[in-house]
């Protein structure tokens, strides 16, 4: 992965490329932002440049006669650049939540079980991928994916080995937030002392959910939302229609997943879903349904666990463009299709009164779910507790 490679993001490569030409490389490193914002693929590339033998050094500043913003880029061609970007160099380990259905009592499950699918979904979407695609191709409905100290132990075994190549180890630790007790702890022992030319780059898209102690020892590298301009662009070079790049640029939010899921006028089957469950709730919370409310509840309760908070998530962005919507701030609702046609209907009844109240109560139910509460009793309290704030008028 080069720099080259990434989309936009100009000057998050230009500051990664000067603290290597510079020689000011953090042991520990945290980037933060939106999967579709290019996090992990900005973490690739660092690395590649890192450690290739020819890279091209930077310029810090626009270039003399030009508006165009030059960064440093590693070569692409030498072996460490290779491997790398095959993601099989034996000095770059990676961590990332994973489960298997079906396992044993017992039975040990780390990251190196499914480098495969990892190796495999990163090819395919150049690392523009999310939680909810990664445990698409692990093929998990039920369980949760998460870091277990087992793995965190394997981190500290493989990396007291000597470099294979001479050049940094370097762990990629995808979504870290997912770690259990355990492995945060263990994992900051080694981020308080690590080894000479040891790097640590966490990737993360809730940067919150992490103990504050691990954050104060990682350097943070806050990746935004892409420029609309760069966004185009990328549509354009593929010969997408002008007029549906540059709705997608701007809807998009700076997130090449939501941007391409606009170009090609879709949603998953799950945001499907998700927008028929947000209705049908709003709907019978209006008209006062509560026994369909209970039956509404245990369908929310049937879903796989990841399924159930993606799908709170979901209820999150609903419900806080209706509420911009209905502030007269429709053009920041990046919402499209049916979902803008429902949310335009509905904003009048998501108003300065209950928003605040509606917003509380999903993220409640998704922290109970977090902690593995019973879902039907989650949800049964949710969709009652949701219904009191629609107010019929």
């Amino acid at each position: 992965m080069r720099f080259s490679d990434i989309i936009g993001q100009d000057d998050v490569k230009r500051r990664l490329a000067r603290t290597v030409d510079e020689g000011r490389v953090s042991h520990a490193q945290m980037f933060t932002g939106a999967a579709g914002s290019g996090t992990l693929s900005l973490a690739l590339a660092y690395i590649q440049y890192l450690n290739c033998p020819n890279r091209t050094p930077g310029i810090p500043q626009k270039s003399e006669g030009t508006s165009e913003i030059t960064y440093g880029d590693s070569c692409g061609v030498c072996p460490s650049c290779q491997k790398i970007a095959a993601l099989q160099h034996p000095d770059l380990h990676f961590v990332m939540p994973v489960n298997k259905e079906g396992k044993k009592s017992g039975e040990a499950i780390t990251s190196d079980l499914f480098l495969p699918q990892w190796r495999k979904l990163t090819a395919e979407t150049g690392g523009y991928f999310d939680e909810a695609m990664w445990y698409g191709a692990l093929d998990l409905e039920k369980l949760q994916g998460l870091i277990s100290k087992k793995e965190a132990d394997e981190v500290i075994r493989k990396l007291s080995f000597k470099s294979f190549e001479g050049g940094f180890k370097a762990v990629v630790i995808w979504l870290p937030e997912k770690m259990n007790g355990e492995a945060a702890n263990t994992l900051l022992k080694i981020l308080e002392e690590p080894w000479e030319r040891t790097l640590f780059v966490l990737v993360s898209a809730q940067p919150r959910m992490l103990l504050p102690t691990i954050i104060s020892r990682v350097q943070e590298v806050a990746v935004p939302g892409i420029d609309p301009e760069a966004i185009e662009t990328y549509f354009a070079a593929r010969k997408v229609d002008p007029a549906k790049a540059r709705l997608a640029a701007r809807l998009s939010r700076g997130d090449m997943l939501q941007a391409q899921k606009i170009v090609n006028d879709e949603n998953s089957d799950e945001t499907g879903e998700d927008f028929e469950l947000f209705v049908e709730l709003m709907r019978l919370s209006y008209n006062d349904k509560h026994l369909e409310l209970l039956k509404w509840a245990e369908r929310a309760a049937a879903l796989g666990r990841e399924r159930q908070k993606r799908m709170l998530e979901n209820f999150v962005r609903l419900t806080r463009s209706s509420f911009m919507i209905n502030a007269g701030l429709e053009d920041i609702a990046y919402l499209w299709g049916a979902e803008m046609e429902f949310c335009r209907k509905f904003s009048p009844f998501i108003a300065n009164h209950n928003v605040e109240n509606i917003v509380a109560e999903i993220e409640s139910a998704g922290g109970q779910l977090r902690r593995n509460g019973s879902a039907a009793i989650v949800f049964t309290h949710f969709a009652l507790a949701v219904s009191k704030q629609i107010i019929k008028r």
